[in-house]
């Protein structure tokens, strides 16, 4: 039976040793709640770290231990743990995918030691994955994991979700082993990110800096094809509102309302880090009680940062930072009564935070970058008054979703001072108009909500896959198809040209056909059965200039020209080409903007091609231009066609499909096999009868029947049949 396998830089368990006695206590995180329904069942089981080192005399006892609770521990020596975790983990991936790239090292012992562990955390999967398993594999500690274990389980089903923002390809571009973390990344079917921004970030990075393609949300990579996509987390909503009335929680917030009376409380509640903005926070409340003096006696701040790193100097040295504002914020406010700042550098029980959330008047979240952040969902579920008001960052991924919050840029202090009193002054309706569809939201999308449709998209990715790799053709598909051809007493082959039988080039005369093409056909057309139809978007000229002395049907400009062996070129009658006074100046425009770029004007079609032009830029620009021109080519019934780095208009009454179907009317074939590349290439695919066999290039998202990777496949494909 399959099991799946939750792999993370540590185990959702905390471990203390008290005299020579080892305790385990579950953690309380909403990652290890959400994933507790999936790890506690049957043989399931969750991979990682103990979170300190384990004398080796011990780690037999502490994995026996552990195995009842479906956890599998990783030790880690000291040195493993500096280096990779502290190291490579925390001083050169965490800045630069929180944008504060000047306190990034690039140690090389960093990441030698950050391989090492991947590597050592791949031998703890292996040991107990087989065949079927689902491997979930989470956070930046472990981006090389999936293409190791892909390397050795080829056919496994893996899930990789990032907790963190994923920089620009600016930023990201900095790292040294860009290329071997993206690799890494890309052994996983389906990856996953908070945001959309973040998906977007790494599908540029990864087509900048690898050698793969991207469609949508989709990398292609080899043979296989790998799905980006946004699955912004939740939390246990139901627990904090359940928090919230017990009897504990009630006591504690009471004992908080006898300290603080009627005063408002803007609650802060943070783990020390630069990316959290605690620095611009307290200067924002600074100036809040610097303008409006009115708010003396009646607000306190409570901050609550929990002590994390603080060995590294920059960990440090914002503590300190922290400490002094404080000081001098209290310094100068405090009356004999009354503090502005109550500043608590630990961390707290569940319940005492439960109290603090129900308690509070507004919760002020303001990282300056953060992948998520929780805490923003935990102060909206915990307000089972509906009432307080939540200042969120635009630098969070929830601001994506709780856009009831105010949301404030935390570079903008005075932006950030104002909402804290834009909060202080809101009425009561508007606070529980606002919270309650923030409470809506947080308590739908929980962390249940995640987890399933996470598992649920990782199962439809690898049953698409799946699916995909059986449409490739394989050596027993062809040899099926050698079977049919040989029955066949009438066959004929529609060839598209660019992207089949050729490779693009960034001139498109230059893509003339080879010798090795020329031999091809004539083998081709050896067998009187054959009949060869080159099918072809190119100017009929270049076609006919190409092949017209060859024994084969040419069809040209999809369909508007059409010419048989030995006889003149055919126009399709009734066809207008007037519109091009309107269309060409819009496309003119297009490449006077884009450097590289060019128009290829046919008898029925206008073509904007973008092979020379800087990547990125280039599908920028098509997309507007499909954008734009979407609306007028419908009102002149014309056709947008974009296709590999072009862009075609052309009459909707010519197409390919038509073309092809046109050609087979009355003649009986028998054995019919159409393949192209790209868009215009559907046409025929959709309107070819069912049992042709129609065959994709470069793509398996088709409407063919199967896919070729490449024109080096078409072509041995093609000597197969002849053989």
């Amino acid at each position: 039976m399959s099991k799946t396998i939750i792999v993370s830089n540590r185990l959702p368990i905390k471990i203390t040793k008290e005299n020579k006695d080892y305790e385990f206590k579950i953690s309380e995180g909403g990652l290890a709640t959400g994933l507790g329904s999936i790890y506690r069942e049957g043989n399931n089981v969750w991979i990682g770290w103990c979170g300190m080192e384990i004398e080796e005399k011990d780690q037999e006892l502490i994995s026996n231990k552990l195995h009842d609770k479906n956890l599998s521990p990783v030790f880690l020596t000291e040195e493993e743990i500096h280096f990779y975790y502290e190291g490579f983990s925390n001083e050169t991936l965490w800045p630069i995918f929180h944008y504060v790239s000047t306190y990034a090292q690039y140690d090389q012992q960093y990441w030698d030691h950050y391989k090492k562990v991947n590597e050592k955390f791949k031998t703890a999967v292996l040991a107990i994955a087989e065949p079927g398993d689902i491997i979930w594999i989470h956070d930046y500690q472990l981006l090389l994991l999936p293409q190791l274990i892909r390397d050795h389980l080829p056919n496994s089903s893996i899930g990789f979700f990032q907790h963190i923002p994923f920089p620009s390809f600016e930023l990201f571009r900095l790292i040294p082993w860009r290329a071997e973390l993206l690799n890494g990344m890309l052994g996983s079917d389906l990856i996953g990110f908070h945001t959309y921004d973040d998906v977007r970030h790494f599908t540029s990075s990864a087509t900048r800096i690898l050698p793969v393609q991207t469609a949508a949300n989709v990398i292609h990579k080899g043979d296989r094809n790998i799905t980006i996509d946004a699955f912004p987390m939740g939390i246990d909503a139901q627990k904090f509102n359940a928090l919230t009335l017990s009897k504990d929680v009630i006591k504690r917030k009471e004992e908080f309302n006898h300290l603080v009376g009627d005063n408002k409380i803007i609650l802060s509640i943070d783990r020390l880090d630069y990316s959290k903005g605690i620095v611009q926070r307290l200067m924002a409340f600074d100036e809040v009680l610097a303008e409006h003096p009115e708010y003396i006696n009646k607000i306190s701040l409570h901050m609550i940062v929990v002590p994390s790193r603080d060995s590294i100097p920059q960990y440090r040295d914002l503590r300190d930072d922290i400490d002094k504002l404080v000081g001098n914020i209290n310094s100068r406010y405090r009356t004999a009564a009354w503090h502005p700042i109550h500043y608590f550098y630990r961390s707290f029980p569940i319940e005492d935070l439960s109290a603090l959330y129900s308690r509070a008047n507004i919760c002020l979240v303001t990282p300056m970058r953060d992948g998520m952040n929780l805490v923003s969902k935990e102060f909206i579920a915990s307000k089972t008054d509906e009432t307080g008001v939540l200042i969120l960052s635009e630098m969070a991924g929830a601001s994506k979703e709780l856009i009831d919050a105010i949301i404030v840029n935390p570079n903008n202090l005075g932006e950030m001072s104002r909402a804290i009193v834009q909060a202080l002054e809101m009425s009561e309706d508007e606070q529980k108009s606002r919270m309650i569809s923030l409470r809506d939201i947080v308590n739908k999308f929980d962390i249940n909500h995640w987890v399933k449709i996470f598992m649920d998209q990782l199962e439809e990715v690898k049953a698409h896959e799946k699916s995909r790799m059986a449409k490739h053709v394989s050596n027993d598909l062809i040899r099926a198809f050698k079977n049919k051809l040989h029955k066949a007493k009438k066959r004929v082959f529609f060839l598209d040209y660019d992207g089949t039988l050729v490779n693009f080039k960034s001139n498109p005369l230059e893509a003339s056909p080879d010798s090795e093409l020329y031999q091809l056909i004539e083998n081709l057309n050896k067998d009187k059965k054959n009949q060869i139809v080159i099918i072809s978007g190119r100017k009929h000229e270049t076609l006919g200039s190409w092949f017209g002395h060859l024994p084969l049907d040419l069809i040209a400009e999809h369909g508007a020209w059409q010419k048989k062996f030995g006889e003149d070129w055919i126009e399709t009658p009734n066809l207008s080409d007037k519109w091009k006074i309107t269309v060409r100046p819009m496309l003119e425009s297009y490449s006077d903007r884009t450097p590289g770029s060019f128009i290829e004007e046919k008898r029925f079609s206008l073509a904007w091609h973008y092979r020379k032009v800087e990547k990125g830029l280039g599908e920028l620009r098509a997309n507007e231009l499909i954008s734009n021109m979407r609306y007028l080519t419908r009102e002149k019934g014309l056709q947008l066609l974009p296709g590999n780095k072009v862009v075609e208009i052309k009459n909707s009454e010519i197409n390919k499909g038509k073309a092809a179907s046109n050609y087979i009317f009355g003649k009986d074939y028998d054995f019919i096999l159409a393949m192209g590349d790209d868009h215009t290439d559907e046409d025929i695919f959709e309107h070819l009868p069912e049992e042709a066999i129609t065959i994709k290039v470069g793509s398996s998202v088709s409407e063919a029947k199967y896919y070729l990777r490449d024109v080096e496949e078409v072509r041995n494909l093609l000597h197969e049949v002849i053989s």
